[in-house]
Protein backbone atom coordinates (compact mmCIF):
# COMPACT_ATOMS: atom_id res chain seq x y z
CA UNK A 1 0.00 0.00 0.00
CA UNK A 2 1.31 3.44 -0.94
CA UNK A 3 2.47 5.56 1.98
CA UNK A 4 1.40 8.71 0.11
CA UNK A 5 -2.10 8.44 1.60
CA UNK A 6 -0.61 8.65 5.09
CA UNK A 7 1.55 11.76 4.56
CA UNK A 8 0.57 15.41 4.28
CA UNK A 9 2.79 15.83 1.20
CA UNK A 10 0.77 13.03 -0.47
CA UNK A 11 3.85 11.49 -2.08
CA UNK A 12 5.71 8.26 -1.46
CA UNK A 13 5.78 4.66 -2.62
CA UNK A 14 4.73 1.47 -0.83
CA UNK A 15 6.10 -0.12 2.34
CA UNK A 16 7.24 -3.72 2.37
CA UNK A 17 4.99 -4.19 5.41
CA UNK A 18 2.48 -1.82 7.02
CA UNK A 19 1.02 -2.51 10.47
CA UNK A 20 -1.50 -0.21 12.18
CA UNK A 21 -2.09 0.01 15.95
CA UNK A 22 -5.30 1.55 17.25
CA UNK A 23 -4.80 0.74 20.95
CA UNK A 24 -1.83 1.02 23.28
CA UNK A 25 -1.59 -2.78 23.80
CA UNK A 26 -1.56 -3.25 20.02
CA UNK A 27 1.14 -0.61 19.69
CA UNK A 28 3.25 -2.19 22.42
CA UNK A 29 2.92 -5.62 20.80
CA UNK A 30 4.08 -4.22 17.45
CA UNK A 31 6.97 -2.40 19.14
CA UNK A 32 8.07 -5.57 20.90
CA UNK A 33 8.21 -7.31 17.52
CA UNK A 34 10.66 -4.82 16.00
CA UNK A 35 14.20 -6.04 15.39
CA UNK A 36 16.90 -3.53 16.40
CA UNK A 37 19.10 -4.84 13.59
CA UNK A 38 16.53 -4.24 10.84
CA UNK A 39 15.07 -1.16 9.18
CA UNK A 40 11.65 -0.02 10.39
CA UNK A 41 9.72 3.22 10.55
CA UNK A 42 7.22 4.62 13.03
CA UNK A 43 4.61 6.79 11.28
CA UNK A 44 2.18 9.08 13.07
CA UNK A 45 0.37 11.89 11.28
CA UNK A 46 2.85 11.88 8.39
CA UNK A 47 3.28 15.64 8.56
CA UNK A 48 7.04 15.72 8.94
CA UNK A 49 8.22 13.07 6.54
CA UNK A 50 9.24 12.79 2.88
CA UNK A 51 8.89 9.23 1.59
CA UNK A 52 10.70 8.39 -1.64
CA UNK A 53 8.83 7.34 -4.77
CA UNK A 54 10.32 3.86 -4.34
CA UNK A 55 8.79 3.60 -0.88
CA UNK A 56 10.30 1.92 2.16
CA UNK A 57 11.77 -1.59 2.10
CA UNK A 58 10.92 -2.41 5.68
CA UNK A 59 8.20 -2.47 8.29
CA UNK A 60 6.12 0.65 8.93
CA UNK A 61 4.31 0.88 12.26
CA UNK A 62 1.43 3.30 11.86
CA UNK A 63 0.38 4.79 15.21
CA UNK A 64 -3.38 5.45 15.25
CA UNK A 65 -4.05 5.26 18.99
CA UNK A 66 -6.29 7.86 20.64
CA UNK A 67 -7.24 8.95 24.12
CA UNK A 68 -6.77 11.60 26.81
CA UNK A 69 -6.80 10.72 30.52
CA UNK A 70 -6.67 13.33 33.26
CA UNK A 71 -4.39 12.39 36.16
CA UNK A 72 -4.20 13.75 39.73
CA UNK A 73 -2.34 17.07 39.89
CA UNK A 74 -1.61 19.88 42.39
CA UNK A 75 -4.09 22.74 42.63
CA UNK A 76 -3.77 25.20 39.76
CA UNK A 77 -2.42 22.63 37.32
CA UNK A 78 -3.62 19.66 35.33
CA UNK A 79 -1.87 16.49 34.17
CA UNK A 80 -2.95 14.77 30.98
CA UNK A 81 -1.73 11.40 29.69
CA UNK A 82 -2.28 11.36 25.94
CA UNK A 83 -1.97 8.42 23.56
CA UNK A 84 0.82 8.80 21.01
CA UNK A 85 -1.47 8.60 17.99
CA UNK A 86 -3.92 11.23 19.21
CA UNK A 87 -4.03 14.04 16.63
CA UNK A 88 -2.08 16.97 18.02
CA UNK A 89 -4.52 19.72 17.15
CA UNK A 90 -7.40 17.75 18.65
CA UNK A 91 -5.43 17.71 21.91
CA UNK A 92 -4.88 21.48 21.73
CA UNK A 93 -8.57 22.07 21.02
CA UNK A 94 -9.47 19.91 24.03
CA UNK A 95 -7.16 21.82 26.38
CA UNK A 96 -8.49 25.18 25.21
CA UNK A 97 -12.10 24.05 25.66
CA UNK A 98 -11.30 22.84 29.18
CA UNK A 99 -9.47 26.04 30.15
CA UNK A 100 -5.98 24.50 30.33
CA UNK A 101 -3.15 26.77 29.14
CA UNK A 102 0.38 26.07 27.91
CA UNK A 103 0.04 24.72 24.36
CA UNK A 104 -2.60 27.03 22.84
CA UNK A 105 -0.03 28.78 20.62
CA UNK A 106 0.73 25.37 19.08
CA UNK A 107 -2.74 25.24 17.52
CA UNK A 108 -3.04 24.03 13.94
CA UNK A 109 0.21 22.05 13.84
CA UNK A 110 -0.51 18.79 11.99
CA UNK A 111 0.71 15.43 13.19
CA UNK A 112 0.36 13.23 16.23
CA UNK A 113 0.99 13.79 19.93
CA UNK A 114 3.73 11.17 20.08
CA UNK A 115 5.68 12.94 17.36
CA UNK A 116 5.53 16.32 19.13
CA UNK A 117 8.45 15.70 21.55
CA UNK A 118 10.55 13.99 18.87
CA UNK A 119 10.61 17.23 16.90
CA UNK A 120 10.11 19.43 19.99
CA UNK A 121 7.51 21.30 18.00
CA UNK A 122 7.23 25.03 18.58
CA UNK A 123 5.44 28.08 17.25
CA UNK A 124 4.51 31.60 18.27
CA UNK A 125 6.66 31.63 21.39
CA UNK A 126 5.78 28.19 22.79
CA UNK A 127 7.60 24.86 22.60
CA UNK A 128 6.00 21.59 23.55
CA UNK A 129 8.91 20.65 25.80
CA UNK A 130 7.91 23.31 28.30
CA UNK A 131 4.65 21.44 28.98
CA UNK A 132 5.86 17.83 28.95
CA UNK A 133 6.30 15.99 32.25
CA UNK A 134 7.31 12.60 30.86
CA UNK A 135 6.60 10.05 28.17
CA UNK A 136 6.31 6.27 27.99
CA UNK A 137 8.71 4.87 25.41
CA UNK A 138 9.43 1.36 24.21
CA UNK A 139 13.20 1.17 23.81
CA UNK A 140 13.83 -1.34 21.03
CA UNK A 141 17.53 -1.72 21.84
CA UNK A 142 16.85 -2.38 25.54
CA UNK A 143 13.68 -4.38 24.89
CA UNK A 144 11.63 -2.64 27.58
CA UNK A 145 9.26 0.24 28.30
CA UNK A 146 10.87 3.30 29.84
CA UNK A 147 9.15 6.20 31.55
CA UNK A 148 11.35 9.11 30.48
CA UNK A 149 11.08 12.42 32.37
CA UNK A 150 11.44 15.53 30.25
CA UNK A 151 15.01 16.04 31.49
CA UNK A 152 16.03 12.83 29.71
CA UNK A 153 14.56 13.83 26.36
CA UNK A 154 17.43 16.13 25.35
CA UNK A 155 15.04 18.67 23.89
CA UNK A 156 16.42 21.53 21.84
CA UNK A 157 15.47 23.55 18.80
CA UNK A 158 13.60 20.97 16.66
CA UNK A 159 15.60 18.11 18.15
CA UNK A 160 15.60 15.46 20.88
CA UNK A 161 17.41 12.27 21.90
CA UNK A 162 15.20 10.43 19.42
CA UNK A 163 16.54 12.44 16.49
CA UNK A 164 20.05 11.78 17.78
CA UNK A 165 19.75 8.01 17.60
CA UNK A 166 17.52 6.63 20.38
CA UNK A 167 15.32 4.10 18.57
CA UNK A 168 11.92 2.98 19.71
CA UNK A 169 8.24 3.83 19.87
CA UNK A 170 6.55 6.56 21.91
CA UNK A 171 3.48 5.04 23.57
CA UNK A 172 2.05 8.07 25.38
CA UNK A 173 2.99 11.57 26.56
CA UNK A 174 2.12 13.17 29.91
CA UNK A 175 1.66 16.94 30.00
CA UNK A 176 1.41 19.42 32.86
CA UNK A 177 -0.65 22.51 32.03
CA UNK A 178 -2.02 25.44 33.97
CA UNK A 179 -5.68 25.11 34.98
CA UNK A 180 -8.10 28.02 34.88
CA UNK A 181 -8.95 29.42 38.30
CA UNK A 182 -12.48 30.04 37.08
CA UNK A 183 -15.22 27.43 37.22
CA UNK A 184 -16.12 28.45 33.67
CA UNK A 185 -13.44 26.93 31.46
CA UNK A 186 -14.36 29.21 28.58
CA UNK A 187 -13.03 32.17 30.55
CA UNK A 188 -9.58 30.65 30.96
CA UNK A 189 -6.62 32.83 30.05
CA UNK A 190 -3.63 31.88 27.95
CA UNK A 191 -0.04 31.73 29.05
CA UNK A 192 1.68 35.11 28.60
CA UNK A 193 1.84 35.86 24.88
CA UNK A 194 5.52 35.47 24.03
CA UNK A 195 5.76 36.19 20.30
CA UNK A 196 5.61 39.62 18.70
CA UNK A 197 3.62 38.66 15.59
CA UNK A 198 0.97 36.92 17.70
CA UNK A 199 0.80 39.83 20.15
CA UNK A 200 0.31 42.25 17.27
CA UNK A 201 -2.44 40.13 15.77
CA UNK A 202 -4.16 40.03 19.16
CA UNK A 203 -3.69 43.77 19.68
CA UNK A 204 -1.80 43.36 22.97
CA UNK A 205 1.73 43.75 24.27
CA UNK A 206 4.09 40.80 24.60
CA UNK A 207 3.61 39.28 28.05
CA UNK A 208 -0.12 39.89 28.31
CA UNK A 209 -2.65 37.09 28.68
CA UNK A 210 -5.72 36.68 26.51
CA UNK A 211 -8.72 34.34 26.44
CA UNK A 212 -7.57 30.89 25.37
CA UNK A 213 -10.04 30.56 22.52
CA UNK A 214 -9.09 33.95 21.14
CA UNK A 215 -5.42 32.98 21.11
CA UNK A 216 -6.22 29.68 19.40
CA UNK A 217 -8.42 31.33 16.78
CA UNK A 218 -5.75 33.95 16.06
CA UNK A 219 -2.99 31.35 15.72
CA UNK A 220 -5.14 29.29 13.35
CA UNK A 221 -5.83 32.39 11.27
CA UNK A 222 -2.11 33.27 11.12
CA UNK A 223 -1.13 29.73 10.18
CA UNK A 224 -3.87 29.50 7.54
CA UNK A 225 -2.61 32.72 5.94
CA UNK A 226 0.70 30.89 5.43
CA UNK A 227 -0.86 27.66 4.20
CA UNK A 228 0.19 25.94 7.42
CA UNK A 229 -3.21 24.51 8.39
CA UNK A 230 -4.35 21.35 6.64
CA UNK A 231 -7.25 22.30 4.38
CA UNK A 232 -8.48 20.26 1.39
CA UNK A 233 -9.48 23.53 -0.28
CA UNK A 234 -5.99 25.04 0.04
CA UNK A 235 -3.37 23.57 -2.34
CA UNK A 236 -0.64 25.32 -0.34
CA UNK A 237 -1.38 23.04 2.63
CA UNK A 238 -0.23 19.94 0.72
CA UNK A 239 3.18 20.20 2.31
CA UNK A 240 5.29 19.09 5.24
CA UNK A 241 4.99 22.50 6.87
CA UNK A 242 8.22 24.45 7.20
CA UNK A 243 10.69 22.46 5.11
CA UNK A 244 13.85 23.97 6.60
CA UNK A 245 14.82 24.77 10.16
CA UNK A 246 16.09 28.23 11.00
CA UNK A 247 19.89 27.85 10.96
CA UNK A 248 21.83 28.53 14.14
CA UNK A 249 25.32 29.95 13.60
CA UNK A 250 27.97 31.64 15.68
CA UNK A 251 27.74 35.36 16.29
CA UNK A 252 30.92 35.77 14.26
CA UNK A 253 29.35 34.06 11.25
CA UNK A 254 26.15 36.08 11.59
CA UNK A 255 28.15 39.30 11.55
CA UNK A 256 29.07 38.61 7.91
CA UNK A 257 25.43 38.82 6.82
CA UNK A 258 23.72 42.03 5.70
CA UNK A 259 22.56 44.18 8.59
CA UNK A 260 18.95 43.70 7.43
CA UNK A 261 19.10 39.95 8.07
CA UNK A 262 16.82 39.01 10.99
CA UNK A 263 18.63 37.23 13.79
CA UNK A 264 18.05 36.31 17.41
CA UNK A 265 20.42 35.45 20.21
CA UNK A 266 19.87 31.91 21.48
CA UNK A 267 22.66 31.71 24.06
CA UNK A 268 22.31 32.64 26.82
CA UNK A 269 18.58 31.96 26.98
CA UNK A 270 17.22 35.06 25.27
CA UNK A 271 15.49 33.86 22.06
CA UNK A 272 13.62 37.12 21.50
CA UNK A 273 16.65 39.41 21.76
CA UNK A 274 17.62 40.76 18.35
CA UNK A 275 21.40 40.88 17.95
CA UNK A 276 22.65 44.42 17.20
CA UNK A 277 25.31 44.05 14.52
CA UNK A 278 25.54 47.63 13.33
CA UNK A 279 28.90 49.43 13.84
CA UNK A 280 27.67 51.59 16.72
CA UNK A 281 26.43 48.56 18.64
CA UNK A 282 29.67 46.69 18.06
CA UNK A 283 31.62 49.69 19.32
CA UNK A 284 29.48 49.78 22.45
CA UNK A 285 30.35 46.13 23.05
CA UNK A 286 34.03 47.01 22.79
CA UNK A 287 34.58 45.48 19.36
CA UNK A 288 36.09 47.02 16.26
CA UNK A 289 33.28 47.56 13.73
CA UNK A 290 35.45 46.39 10.85
CA UNK A 291 37.10 43.31 12.28
CA UNK A 292 34.87 42.38 15.18
CA UNK A 293 37.96 42.12 17.39
CA UNK A 294 37.37 43.18 20.97
CA UNK A 295 39.85 45.88 22.01
CA UNK A 296 38.62 46.67 25.54
CA UNK A 297 39.31 43.63 27.67
CA UNK A 298 38.48 40.03 26.85
CA UNK A 299 35.71 39.23 24.41
CA UNK A 300 32.48 37.97 25.93
CA UNK A 301 31.79 34.28 25.52
CA UNK A 302 30.68 33.74 21.95
CA UNK A 303 26.96 33.27 21.69
CA UNK A 304 24.96 31.65 18.95
CA UNK A 305 22.50 33.31 16.65
CA UNK A 306 19.34 31.96 15.05
CA UNK A 307 18.79 33.18 11.49
CA UNK A 308 15.58 33.34 9.48
CA UNK A 309 15.56 30.58 6.87
CA UNK A 310 12.68 32.31 5.07
CA UNK A 311 14.65 35.55 4.77
CA UNK A 312 17.73 33.71 3.47
CA UNK A 313 15.66 31.87 0.86
CA UNK A 314 13.92 35.00 -0.37
CA UNK A 315 17.13 37.03 -0.48
CA UNK A 316 18.80 34.21 -2.42
CA UNK A 317 16.26 34.86 -5.18
CA UNK A 318 13.78 32.05 -4.55
CA UNK A 319 10.30 33.54 -4.51
CA UNK A 320 6.91 32.25 -3.43
CA UNK A 321 5.35 30.04 -6.09
CA UNK A 322 8.73 29.19 -7.66
CA UNK A 323 9.00 25.82 -9.37
CA UNK A 324 11.69 24.10 -11.41
CA UNK A 325 10.74 23.35 -15.05
CA UNK A 326 8.55 20.26 -15.33
CA UNK A 327 8.41 19.75 -11.57
CA UNK A 328 5.35 18.71 -9.58
CA UNK A 329 6.76 20.54 -6.53
CA UNK A 330 6.82 24.26 -5.86
CA UNK A 331 7.53 26.81 -3.18
CA UNK A 332 4.25 27.70 -1.47
CA UNK A 333 2.55 30.82 -2.80
CA UNK A 334 1.94 31.85 0.82
CA UNK A 335 5.18 31.02 2.64
CA UNK A 336 8.74 30.66 1.37
CA UNK A 337 9.61 27.97 3.92
CA UNK A 338 7.07 25.46 2.62
CA UNK A 339 7.53 23.14 -0.36
CA UNK A 340 4.20 21.94 -1.71
CA UNK A 341 3.09 19.10 -3.95
CA UNK A 342 1.06 20.68 -6.76
CA UNK A 343 0.04 17.43 -8.47
CA UNK A 344 -1.80 15.46 -5.79
CA UNK A 345 -1.48 11.71 -6.31
CA UNK A 346 0.62 12.37 -9.43
CA UNK A 347 3.22 14.25 -7.40
CA UNK A 348 6.76 12.97 -7.12
CA UNK A 349 8.86 12.86 -3.98
CA UNK A 350 11.94 13.18 -6.17
CA UNK A 351 10.68 16.59 -7.31
CA UNK A 352 10.29 17.74 -3.71
CA UNK A 353 13.81 16.59 -2.89
CA UNK A 354 15.22 18.22 -6.04
CA UNK A 355 13.61 21.57 -5.22
CA UNK A 356 14.91 21.34 -1.65
CA UNK A 357 18.46 20.79 -2.97
CA UNK A 358 18.07 23.74 -5.31
CA UNK A 359 17.01 26.02 -2.44
CA UNK A 360 19.89 24.79 -0.29
CA UNK A 361 22.33 25.45 -3.11
CA UNK A 362 21.08 28.99 -3.68
CA UNK A 363 21.33 29.92 -0.01
CA UNK A 364 24.75 28.32 0.36
CA UNK A 365 26.09 30.12 -2.71
CA UNK A 366 24.66 33.49 -1.67
CA UNK A 367 25.32 33.47 2.08
CA UNK A 368 27.53 30.49 2.90
CA UNK A 369 24.82 29.09 5.17
CA UNK A 370 23.70 25.47 4.95
CA UNK A 371 19.96 24.94 5.39
CA UNK A 372 18.86 21.67 6.96
CA UNK A 373 15.56 19.98 6.03
CA UNK A 374 13.06 19.60 8.84
CA UNK A 375 11.19 16.55 7.48
CA UNK A 376 12.64 13.07 7.87
CA UNK A 377 13.74 11.60 4.53
CA UNK A 378 12.60 7.98 4.13
CA UNK A 379 13.84 5.61 1.43
CA UNK A 380 16.26 8.06 -0.17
Amino acid sequence: MSLARFTTLQVGGPAASLETATTEPELLALAEGLDPDEEWLVLGGGSNVLVSDEGFDGTVVRVATRGIVQLPAPAGSVRLRVQAGHPWDELVAHTVAEGFSGIEALSGIPGSTGAAPIQNIGAYGQEVGASIESLDFYDVEAGRVRRMPVAELGLGYRTSVFKRGLRGVVLSVTFVLAASSSSASSSGLSAPVAYGQLATALGVAVGERMPLQQVRDTVLRLRASKGMVLDPADPDSVSAGSFFTNPIVTERAARALPSSAPRWQVEPDAPDLVIPLDPAALAQEGADAGTGVYSRGPAPAEYHVKLSAAWLIEQAGVRRGFSLPGSTAAISSKHTLAIVNRAGTSGRASDVAELARFVQGRVLAEFGVQLHPEPVYVGF
